[in-house]
């Protein structure tokens, strides 16, 4: 076991200020799965139309992810970091004249910006954490700064379901009732103004923290010094390294099956329970503490295990759970649902770092292509939405999350691997 402190001593401050990035960007990626169901009452949408939040949302990532490597290449982390704080709160803040106008459109569009702030974070924030401190210690301390995603997420849908979701479920006769009325439209802009609150104090939100980083000096990490002593690097090289080339693909992967679950399990629990729309976003708040669990608890059990077994039992582990989902809807495959939380929490940090190990001065762009791969959060959903509506079956379109976790499983196993000459599985404990 590795005598280094996991975190050094002297970064301790700059790997405080990053880590609570990792909460602030659990709250918008997860509020969406409240707005999914809100747009569906206040716009009137199907279920593959208000998807479409989602498929904004990872578009954002996509197209500034690579973008943010290279601006941070060029400059330093602490730069992009700064930059993704203040997309992050513009974004939020458009919400205000989006729901002003009352077009889903706007929304959209806000939701991009908003995504592109969180593609700078995403890229800036898993890629410095991970070269902060020692190589071999590398997975234990992105599981650590990851662990604090899941208070971020919770909070994100305890805000939606208590300050975004009415409660009002309306029938189709009291919708008559309403339009009869003449006070149906009043109705749905009501309905749309409730999100506006929750994004503008987290556009404040940002600003604050923006201005805490601006405030702080950040240390040279490992892929820095390494940059600054030798080649600058050429990220076509990325392209002779299987281990990333399958890190990118498990991630697509792995997004899509955690946007996929998380995006339906609202709908999953009303179409098999019965519950109302607030007792299941309860029910989805359960999800994201077993998410959070399984990120603390993780991050000790990679003492003891090496980081790609763990994560291929866990993927084996989350292909039968979901499989029961698919054969037992109802109150059984809603619980295993739940479950696959836990076991999918580890699986961004993991894939993360197992990714972009030995890539020294191409790091920063790596972790862009990486934080990239969110599209799959975008290409998942309409898939699987479109399942649904065909098959007229939530459950057979957990098939999707399904055939992600085989992918993930054998990426852990074998895809991982440096090259051929090394073991699939790393034997140094950190």
């Amino acid at each position: 076991m590795s005598k280094q402190p996991m975190i050094p001593s002297g970064n301790v401050l700059a790997f405080s200020l990053v880590t609570m990035l990792f909460l602030i960007w659990g709250i918008p990626n997860n509020l969406n799965d409240i707005l999914i169901k809100q747009f569906m009452k206040s716009f009137e949408l199907t279920r593959f139309q208000a998807v479409l939040v989602q498929s904004a949302f990872y578009m954002g990532y996509f197209v500034l992810a690579v973008p943010a490597g290279l601006i941070m290449k060029k400059y330093s982390y602490k730069a992009g970091l700064v930059i993704g704080l203040f997309l992050f709160s513009i974004g939020c803040f458009l919400f205000w004249p989006a729901a002003v106008v009352g077009k889903y459109g706007l929304f959209l569009v806000a939701l991009f910006v908003i995504a592109s702030g969180l593609s700078f974070l995403e890229t800036g924030a898993n890629s410095f954490v991970v070269e902060l401190g020692p190589e071999e210690s590398a997975e234990r301390r992105i599981n650590l700064a990851q662990a604090f995603n899941p208070f971020g997420a919770i909070l994100g849908v305890l805000i939606g379901t208590v300050f975004i979701l009415s409660g009002i479920e309306n029938d189709p006769a009291h919708v008559a009732a309403l339009k009869a009325a003449g006070t149906y439209d009043a109705y749905l802009h009501k309905e749309t103004m409730r999100v506006v609150t929750p994004y503008l104090v987290l556009a404040a939100f940002g600003l604050v923290w923006a201005i805490c980083m601006i405030a702080t000096k950040f240390p040279k990490v490992r892929d820095e010094l390494v940059t600054e002593a030798g080649p600058k690097g050429n990220w076509r090289e990325l392209g002779k390294k299987p281990h990333f080339i399958g890190g990118v693909l498990a991630q697509f992967f792995y997004v899509g099956a955690q946007v996929c679950t998380w995006s339906f399990f609202i709908q999953y629990v009303q179409d098999y329970t019965g519950e109302p729309e607030k007792t299941a976003g309860y029910f989805l708040t359960g999800t994201l503490v077993a998410f959070l669990l399984g990120r603390f608890s993780a991050t000790w059990f990679m003492r003891y295990l090496s980081p790609n077994r763990l994560m291929g039992l866990y993927a084996l582990i989350n292909v039968g759970l979901v499989a029961v989902a698919i054969l037992h809807p109802g109150p059984v495959g809603m619980w295993a649902l739940l479950l696959t939380s836990f076991f999918m929490s580890l699986m961004y940090p993991t894939i993360f770092a197992l990714g972009i190990r030995d890539l020294g001065p191409n790091t920063k762009v790596a972790g862009g292509i990486l934080v990239m791969a969110i599209i799959g959060g975008a290409a998942f959903p309409p898939l699987m939405g479109l399942i649904a509506v065909h098959a007229h079956s939530m459950a057979l379109a957990e098939i999707v999350p399904l055939v992600a976790y085989v992918f993930i499983a054998w990426y852990a196993y074998k895809g991982s691997a440096l090259n051929a000459k090394k073991p699939v599985f790393n034997t140094t404990l950190a």
